[in-house]
């Protein structure tokens, strides 16, 4: 068994796909010459090597009932060499016979590891064919060696930056609210792209804030204000205390309902759901209740399946204002702990 080289590609322009590279792509010819001799002999051969993308390959070649390929890696490598291969049967004229052809995906190479098709054609159906000729035929290797595509370090978005100090520097403004006494410059466009109801208040038939007068908002103070207008051009809340952030928590709840900001409406039902205790457990049934927080009032209820939480709830004034607030979660919480009591 002879073998001729018919080319050798080293490195190429990089094709980029989505996460790899093309290294280098090498073509050889293997040629089987005494192929009856071969067979008679029912053994395995292997060809010459060969040097390809840098590392160095031979085939293995094996004829039972069918005619098996397999290319091997020579080198003891640190990394695996990804790589491809296909195997071609070639015509009398040296060109691929299509229905012949047969590509592996794409593998790991290592030392010694293997990759082909044990099944690459009929014994029968090549000695039948006009590519045996002169006991002798000839198969083309083509591999394909790859390797991962260098990235690109992308930094993270600063979006939330950039219309933060949007709303800081005031620029472009063109609209004002005033929130117990303090005057709040903003602007329709941002706050219309994130608040429905803003949309509807600043571009609806009802619009406010058409003339040089500031939108009063009321029921709300403006330190919640402020940070509502924050969430809105920067997607984030401002860092604070954890006392102050319970409150401020709270209070954004109820304001993430009146304006339609379904996650900041989440994160601050996150947050509560973190702080539940003696204290605070009734004013967080009455949130949850009125701005439908099922999961709020899950760990609520989970909170007062202790008796001693309940005793210590049940005897506090709160529990007064919770049962004038709402009454009707009281038959819940009752079903609750008459469930956990089981």
């Amino acid at each position: 068994m002879t073998t001729t080289l018919a080319s050798s590609a080293g490195d190429v322009p990089p094709p980029r796909s989505a996460s790899t590279i093309v290294a280098a792509r090498a073509n050889h010819v293997l040629k089987i010459d005494g192929y009856s001799s071969a067979l008679e002999a029912n053994c395995k051969l292997r060809s010459f090597p060969f040097s390809a993308g840098g590392h160095t390959w031979h085939i293995n070649y094996c004829c039972t009932d069918y005619i098996s390929f397999y290319l091997v890696l020579e080198d003891a490598v640190d990394e695996p060499v990804m790589g491809q291969v296909t195997f071609s049967l070639l015509d009398q004229d040296g060109n691929p016979v299509l229905s012949r052809t047969h590509t592996t995906r794409m593998f790991s190479f290592s030392l010694n590891s293997s990759f082909g098709f044990h099944k690459f054609i009929r014994r029968e159906d090549l000695e039948q064919s006009e590519h045996l000729k002169d006991d002798c035929f000839a198969v083309s290797v083509h591999l394909v060696i790859t390797k991962e595509a260098p990235s690109v370090k992308v930094p993270p978005s600063n979006l939330h930056s950039h219309y933060g100090d949007l709303l800081s520097s005031k620029q472009g403004a063109d609209v004002e609210f005033m929130v117990r006494g303090e005057i709040f410059t903003a602007h329709r466009l941002v706050l219309a792209a994130r608040s429905p109801v803003f949309k509807a208040e600043l571009f609806g038939p009802l619009k406010e804030g058409t003339t040089t007068d500031a939108i009063q908002i009321d029921g709300m103070d403006a330190q919640v204000f402020q940070a509502l207008l924050i969430f809105i051009y920067t997607d984030t809340l401002p860092k604070m205390d954890q006392e102050d952030e319970v409150a401020m928590a709270q209070h954004l709840l109820v304001a993430s309902d009146m304006y339609g900001l379904q996650r900041l409406m989440l994160i601050c039902e996150d947050r509560l759901c973190n702080h539940i205790n003696a204290d605070s457990v009734a004013i967080m049934l009455v949130l949850a209740e009125n701005y439908h927080c099922m999961r709020l009032k899950e760990v609520c209820f989970e909170f007062l399946s202790s008796s001693t939480a309940l005793v210590e709830f049940m005897e506090s004034s709160d529990f007064l204002y919770f049962i004038r607030s709402c009454p009707t979660v009281l038959k819940d919480l009752i079903y609750n702990v008459a469930a956990h009591g089981k």
